[in-house]
């Protein structure tokens, strides 16, 4: 691990984090939420909020797949995903579901503004981001899918858009 140059767990959650955080609708595989804890940990993101049904640590699916990313990624569990929005809102970050709904953002076309936080909303793997939900984001961004589900695991949308995301706010476009 040293010579990857790696972070211990504490210094992961002290170092500087890339200004977006990641918001779990109701996602229903504890499976899921801890590979969303390993891909926020990637990214360095500022923290995953758990919302409504969604698993939290120290679930044991969860820890099989976050692999210890659960104590170098900050967490909140906020019974209703509602209140995870809001405080985000009131954080002043730009809140963005990621979801195939109507009048979407294809990602490709979503240049996230520098200088600006964010929050992304990923749903449940059956129902999406509940409509509720979708209605207090700023908007939706979608990601194009040419294939016969236009499904993609949880897990591998947040890290496509993330990667988008780096990449324009990094400048490595």
């Amino acid at each position: 691990m040293e010579e990857l140059g790696r972070l211990s767990p504490g210094d992961s959650l002290s170092s500087k984090k890339l200004p977006v955080s990641v918001i779990l609708d109701n996602v229903r595989s504890a499976y899921n939420v801890g590979s969303c804890f390993r891909t926020a940990d990637a990214f360095g993101l500022e923290s995953i909020w758990l919302g409504g049904i969604t698993a939290c640590p120290p679930h044991r699916e969860i820890m099989k797949t976050a692999l210890g990313s659960t104590e170098s990624v900050r967490w909140v569990y906020q019974e209703n995903t509602l209140d995870a929005i809001n405080k985000q809102k009131s954080d002043e970050k730009l809140v963005f579901a990621v979801e195939q709904v109507h009048h979407s953002t294809p990602l490709h076309e979503f240049i996230p503004e520098k200088g600006k936080a964010y929050s992304f909303v990923f749903g449940n793997e059956a129902f999406g981001v509940e409509d509720k939900v979708l209605s207090e984001c700023h908007g939706s961004i979608e990601i194009p899918q040419f294939g016969h589900k236009h499904s993609l695991n949880i897990a591998i949308s947040m890290g496509i858009a993330l990667w988008h995301f780096f990449l324009h706010f990094s400048g490595q476009e």
